[in-house]
């Protein structure tokens, strides 16, 4: 985005991380970048309990299954601009570390001003103004992360990079399912407790704010356009740079990257906005990769159609606030604890053949939470429920494994890194308008009719899928 050729860029301070000087220096910045990354973790683990708490925080003020819905929307769909406004000022300044220290002061500045608002659509508005100053750390987090090192070490740092936001976001959800366990022995109604965790996050935040600023080196001079162009060759060596926001299935760093490696929003690119996207899929792959994108868009719609209302539908069907944590940590703890065997089981039984069953799998479940959770009471009902959201967990690990495997498989080589930033793209927009959906039709008609289309897109995408991987036809 900066229109500089690669490698051109210089620091003011001396030469380019290009050739890192010898005498330790570079290697005493890389342990300072990597204490830096201490303080956005505690940033990302407040926004990984935010991501529950704020949608039942909604709840407790008479959101409906659309407005809780629409939270989940605005964590893929908010954030977007504001990687894109900010990447070009990114690309600009030349400047990192401002970038990230606003990053995290407004995340906490978000949280401080939670407390005080008292209407589901206030509480959305908040929602969406967080994930857009979150997501203003996405153009430069990948860029941070590999100053000074060479690109042979690149898939590991973005190894880290994505351990520590990972390990961040699940921390948060475990720390807001302990707080409001906790919180009832101390005689704070819910809406007290949510208020209370939303401070001591502010707070978090800014601690993360203060180990930025110690921990972090400027200046730097890694450009975004050479991370784009490197991680291609990552890529190719079987690393995967574009998992460095795996932990939100549908974040605008996700969805930022991704469009930026299919070449949206790129300078040259005469196309209109809402044209890029689908014209370059049209343009670059064959006809095989591009059904079975159109099935990945489908599915992911299909999975948010589900999760968008699952916390209001939880709530409504009785659980507190401590038991919905808890199924949503165990939903996350299934799929860490299935990703190892996942690969294993893909190459025994063959990529799509495990992923159309975990999709099978997921289609099933859906509507089967509607009929068990609103059947049977807790605390009985929150162990079955409880079994379907892990074995939702597991399927969503077989899912995601197998996915880069096929996408890999039906792209030429040429295409192969375009081909896996647009099937994040696409997943992860489809991912935001599912939400919408699926919140309509629960407002509408009810949950169980939601889960059931939820149950039925992702059934109907393999099917999609399965056309895809078979046609032999040319595309």
């Amino acid at each position: 985005m900066s229109g500089e050729r690669p490698g051109s860029e210089r620091s003011v301070a001396g030469p380019t991380r290009e050739s890192p000087p010898l005498d330790g220096t570079a290697d005493a910045a890389r342990n300072v970048t990597d204490g830096w990354l201490y303080g956005w973790a505690l940033g990302y683990a407040a926004v990984g309990a935010a991501s529950l708490l704020v949608p039942l925080y909604a709840i407790d003020f008479g959101a409906g299954a659309l407005v809780v819905s629409l939270t989940a929307a605005t964590a893929a769909l908010a954030g977007v601009p504001g990687a894109i406004l900010w990447g070009k000022l990114v690309a600009r300044t030349r400047r990192r570390r401002p970038f990230i220290l606003v990053a995290l002061g407004l995340t906490a500045a978000v949280f401080f001003v939670l407390p005080f608002l008292a209407s589901p659509w206030t509480v959305l508005a908040a929602n969406a103004a967080l994930w857009f100053v979150i997501a203003a750390a996405a153009p430069v987090l990948n860029v941070v992360v590999v100053e000074g090192y060479e690109p042979s070490a690149w898939p590991g740092r973005f190894g880290l990079l994505n351990r520590y936001q990972g390990y961040g976001w699940l921390a948060g959800l475990v720390a807001g399912g302990a707080w409001s366990t906790a919180a009832g022995g101390l005689g704070l109604d819910v809406i007290a407790a949510k208020r209370v965790f939303f401070v001591v996050s502010a707070v978090a935040t800014l601690v993360g704010v203060l180990v930025v600023v110690v921990r972090y080196p400027e200046p730097v001079t890694t450009s975004e356009s050479r991370v784009l162009r490197l991680s291609r060759r990552v890529r190719a060596a079987g690393g995967n740079p574009g998992r460095a926001a795996r932990a939100v299935p549908y974040g605008p760093g996700r969805v930022y990257w991704a469009l930026r490696e299919v070449g949206v929003g790129r300078r040259g690119d005469s196309r209109r906005p809402g044209e890029g996207l689908p014209a370059r899929l049209r343009e670059r792959f064959s006809g095989r990769l591009v059904r079975y994108l159109a099935a990945a868009t489908l599915f992911f719609a299909g999975f948010s159609a589900f999760f968008g209302p699952l916390p209001a539908y939880l709530v409504d069907a009785g659980y507190a606030t401590d038991e919905v944590f808890a199924l949503f940590i165990l939903s996350a703890a299934a799929s860490a604890a299935a990703y190892g065997r996942a690969g294993s089981a893909a190459a025994t039984h063959g990529l799509f053949r495990l992923q159309a069953g975990a999709l099978l799998v997921r289609a099933g479940a859906f509507p089967v939470v509607a009929v068990v959770g609103a059947a049977v009471a807790p605390p009985a009902g929150l162990v079955a429920v409880g079994v379907l959201f892990a074995a939702i967990g597991v399927a969503w690990a077989a899912i995601a494994v197998t996915a880069a495997g096929l996408v890999t498989e039906l792209a030429p080589a040429p295409v192969r890194a375009e081909a896996l930033g647009a099937y994040t793209a696409v997943g992860s927009l489809g991912g935001g308008v599912g939400s919408v959906v699926g919140g309509a039709v629960a407002g509408a008609v009810g949950y169980l009719p939601a889960f059931v289309v939820a149950g039925a897109g992702v059934a109907v995408a393999t099917s999609v899928a399965a056309r895809g991987i078979r046609d032999d036809a040319p595309g």
